[in-house]
């Protein structure tokens, strides 16, 4: 049988000695229910919970950390995750809900808001020591004789360098093929090779001089369209819609709910 906790004393009440035994217990149960509600307004505000993120591995390493910087400087109470694949095994992600938006190249499908945010382009680069990395630029036929390092062959860069050799009809010789771009870079700074990289890869190593950027005459722009994908008509987590405000302040979009 319960014990009274509390003792009529003409009109007012006191604690009786089992409610003055209890009253830690209460006050405890009491701050635990107020940190579950701060939790609750935190996570639709957008300051705390969780963000799932799926990623190409170019976007992951060069564009992703910087985002992720301004995001938590502002949201420090928000866990995030982030997994890495190709394009499609990010769609795939987002289809799935193992992730609750995903960066890649543009592919389209019915259940998934898919907006480029940026293009990303191609750019040739040689080691500081490269006969051309005072010239600047270099001629379509002079390419044959250098040998390329070409990365990750599972991901759309790969075909896209070949398919830019290929339209100028130019055969390079594969010296090397790797599976990531940092180690293509390693490669490069060591004059083992010339490589097509992403701009956005090489950026550090261009302003620190290790890495030069080199104009292909003659040749036109090698891009491609870099997308965020995420789930149409599902109800969106604080953490989520502040995520997808930060990506519309930057990339000067509108992403839609």
């Amino acid at each position: 049988m319960g014990q009274s906790l509390f003792e009529r004393m003409g009109r007012g009440v006191k604690l009786t000695d089992a409610g003055v035994a209890f009253l830690p217990y209460a006050q405890r149960v009491l701050r635990t229910l107020n940190d579950g509600l701060m939790v609750l307004e935190g996570t639709r505000d957008g300051v705390a919970g969780r963000l799932t993120i799926g990623a190409a591995p170019a976007v992951g390493t060069y564009v992703l950390p910087r985002l992720l910087k301004i995001f938590c400087d502002n949201r420090g109470g928000v866990d995030v995750m982030v997994r890495t694949g190709h394009s499609d095994e990010v769609l795939q992600m987002v289809l799935d809900d193992d992730v609750q938006v995903g960066f890649g190249r543009p592919i389209n499908h019915p259940d998934v808001r898919t907006i480029v945010l940026y293009r990303d382009q191609l750019v040739l680069v040689v080691s500081s020591e490269h006969r051309y990395a005072k010239k600047g630029s270099v001629r379509v036929e002079d390419l044959a004789e250098d040998s390329l390092i070409l990365f990750d062959r599972d991901s759309g860069y790969y075909g896209m360098i070949l398919s830019l050799f290929r339209d100028l009809g130019v055969v390079p010789h594969q010296q090397m093929q790797l599976d990531s771009i940092e180690a293509t870079k390693k490669m490069v700074e060591q004059n083992l090779g010339i490589a097509l990289l992403p701009e956005l890869s090489v950026d550090r190593e261009i302003r620190l001089g290790t890495l030069h950027k080199v104009h292909i005459e003659s040749a036109e722009p090698v891009e491609r369209d870099i997308a965020v994908m995420y789930r149409r008509n599902k109800p969106q987590s604080g953490p989520m819609s502040a995520f997808l405000d930060l990506l519309g302040e930057i990339y000067s979009t509108r992403l839609p709910r």
